[in-house]
C-alpha cells in the first residue's frame, strides 16, 4: 500500500482504491462463502494503516481476528507470491471492541431523546397513528423539559400522555388510549430484544470511533453483532442511528485527502427491508451528503438488489464476488450487478460474475478524476491479520487495554423524566388526599354545628360563595405547583 491508496489485489495490473476517493462510498457483494468478509478485512487493514479509523459490525465473529497478527500459512504466502505481493507480511491492527449488550466489548448506549421519534418508531415497527402519538410524546417532553434517557422514562411519559389525554387533545389532537397502549406493548418487545442495554447513559461519544494511535494508525472499531443480528430491527436501527450521528455531528470538510472514518454496514439488506419510502429517501439523502463530512459508507450484502437503486447509484467503489444464477431473481441480480460496471472488452461481465472462484472478485474503483475504472477480474490479496475469531481471553485483554476502557462500563441513572413524573404523581396524589380529608372535615364540622337561630337565605348564600372561592384557590394552587414542575 502506498500513502495514497489501499491495495485490493491483482488483475492484469495492481488494483488499488484511492484514499482521496474513498469517501465516495462503496459496495461489497457476493453469495455466502465467496470471500466478502476477507475483502472487508483487507480493506479495513489498508484504511487503518493509512491512519483512517474504521467501524464494522462483526456478524459472524470472524472479523475479530483483525486484532491479532496473522499466521504465515503456506496457502496465504503462495497466494501473495502469485500476485507479486512481495512485501506481504503479518501484523495486528489496533482494535477497540464494542457491544450493545456490554459482553464482548465496551457498552454502547444512547438516550431515547437522541434516538428521536422517527428511528424509534422504525425500531418498534409502529403504525402511522402510533408514530404520531410518539411524536406528540417527544414534543411534550421538549416543552416541559423532561429528559428521556432510557425506556422507563419513555414508559412514564406515555403514561402521563394517557392520563392527560383530554387536556392535551386541544393542543396536539386526539390521543386514543388504545394507541398509547399499543406503543407500551411494543416497548416490552424492545426490552426483550435488549433495548434496556442500549438506552441510557453514559451515551456514546461518536468521536471515540475516530481515534488514531500515537504512531498514526487508525483504530479498527469492531461491533460484536453475532447476538445482535438475532434482533434485526435493533441491529439495523442502531447502525442507521450511528450513520445519522456521524452526519449531524461531524463538520464539513469537503473532499479530504483521506476519509475521517470508513463505516462498513454488513448485512445491509436489513436497513432497507420493509423500510417506508420516506425513510429510504432520508437514508439516500444522508448517504449522499455524508461524504462531505469525510465519511465513507460501504455496504456489504449478498445481493446488489438488496440496496435501492437510488442508494446504489452513489456507491463509487465496488467489489463483486461470485453470484449464483439459478433462479429468476438470482439471474436478475447478476444482470443488475453487471450493468453497474464499466465494461471490459476482455470478458463478459455477466458471465464472469457466475464464474468467479473463492477469493476472486470483479473490482472497479473511482480514479482520481472520479471516473469509474474499467472492471477487472481480480485476485483479492490475503490479509495480514488473523483470519477467523480470537479467543475470549484475547478479547478481554484487548478490552482492558483499550483507550476507552472505564468510560462506558458503569451505567448512570441521573434524574430524568421517570423521576420527575413519579414526583408529580405523588404530589397529585397527596393533593387529592388532602382535598378529600378537608372535605370530610368540613362535612363533620357541619354535622356537629348547632345554630341557635335559623339560617337565613342570605347567610347560606354568603357561606356558599366563600366555600366555592376556597376550593378555586386550592385548585389554582395545585395547578400552580404542577405547572412549576412542568418546567423541570
Amino acid at each position: 500500500m502506498s500513502d495514497q491508496t489501499v491495495f485490493i489485489g491483482q488483475s492484469t495490473k495492481r488494483e488499488d482504491l484511492f484514499l482521496a476517493m474513498a469517501n465516495r462510498h462503496g459496495l461489497v457483494t457476493g453469495a455466502t462463502g465467496t470471500g466478502k468478509t476477507v475483502t472487508l478485512q483487507i480493506l479495513a487493514e489498508g484504511f487503518c494503516d493509512a491512519g483512517v479509523p474504521v467501524f464494522a459490525a462483526d456478524v459472524k465473529g470472524d472479523l475479530s481476528g483483525i486484532s491479532m497478527e496473522g499466521e504465515p500459512k503456506e496457502a496465504l504466502v503462495e497466494r501473495a507470491k502469485s500476485m507479486g505481493f512481495d512485501d506481504y507480511g503479518f501484523e495486528s491492527i489496533p482494535t477497540i471492541f464494542w457491544d450493545l449488550f456490554g459482553q464482548q466489548g465496551h457498552p454502547i448506549r444512547t438516550t431515547i431523546s437522541d434516538m428521536g421519534p422517527l428511528m424509534l418508531s422504525r425500531l418498534m415497527g409502529l403504525t402511522d397513528a402510533q408514530e404520531g402519538a410518539l411524536n406528540i410524546a417527544f414534543k411534550l417532553a421538549d416543552k416541559e423539559g423532561l429528559a428521556l434517557l432510557d425506556l422507563k422514562d419513555l414508559r412514564a411519559l406515555l403514561k402521563e400522555l394517557g392520563d392527560r389525554g383530554k387536556e392535551l387533545t386541544t393542543e396536539y389532537g386526539n390521543l386514543a388510549a388504545p394507541t398509547i397502549g399499543a406503543i407500551q406493548r411494543r416497548l416490552v418487545v424492545l426490552e426483550e430484544q435488549g433495548g434496556n442495554n442500549f438506552f441510557g447513559e453514559p451515551a456514546l461519544d461518536i468521536h471515540d470511533f475516530m481515534r488514531t494511535t500515537p504512531a498514526g494508525k487508525g483504530y479498527m472499531n469492531v461491533l460484536a453483532a453475532d447476538k445482535l443480528i438475532n434482533s434485526p430491527q435493533l441491529y439495523a436501527t442502531f447502525l442507521l442511528w450511528m450513520m445519522s450521528e456521524l452526519f449531524e455531528r461531524m463538520p464539513e470538510v469537503g473532499d479530504p485527502e483521506k476519509p475521517k472514518l470508513v463505516f462498513f454496514f454488513d448485512e445491509a439488506h436489513l436497513l432497507f427491508s420493509e423500510a417506508p419510502p420516506g425513510l429510504v429517501q432520508k437514508i439516500e439523502q444522508t448517504v449522499k451528503l455524508i461524504r462531505s463530512k469525510g465519511i465513507g459508507i460501504y455496504f456489504v450484502t449478498q445481493n446488489p438488489l438488496d440496496v435501492p437503486e437510488s442508494v446504489l447509484a452513489q456507491m463509487g467503489n465496488r467489489v463483486q464476488h461470485a453470484l449464483r444464477a439459478y433462479t429468476p431473481r438470482e439471474q436478475k441480480a447478476v444482470a443488475t450487478a453487471a450493468s453497474t460496471f464499466r465494461p471490459n472488452p476482455a470478458f463478459k461481465t455477466e458471465e464472469a460474475i457466475t464464474q468467479l472462484g473463492k477469493g476472486e472478485a470483479l473490482v472497479s474503483v473511482l480514479d482520481l478524476k472520479g471516473v469509474p475504472t474499467m472492471v477487472e477480474r481480480t485476485m483479492v490479496r490475503p490479509p495480514s491479520s488473523r483470519m477467523g475469531p480470537i479467543t475470549p481471553e484475547e478479547r478481554q485483554k484487548i478490552i482492558r487495554n483499550s483507550p476507552v476502557y472505564g468510560n462506558y462500563e458503569e451505567a448512570e441513572d441521573r434524574e430524568s423524566a421517570y423521576e420527575i413524573l413519579m414526583k408529580r404523581a405523588e404530589e397529585r396524589g397527596a393533593a387529592a388526599e388532602q382535598a378529600k380529608a378537608q372535605k370530610e372535615a368540613d362535612q363533620q364540622a357541619r354535622a356537629q354545628a348547632r345554630t341557635p337561630t335559623r339560617e337565613t337565605a342570605t347567610d347560606r348564600f354568603v357561606k356558599n360563595m366563600a366555600s366555592t372561592a376556597g376550593r378555586q384557590i386550592g385548585n389554582m394552587l395545585i395547578r400552580g405547583i404542577l405547572g412549576g414542575l412542568k418546567k423541570w
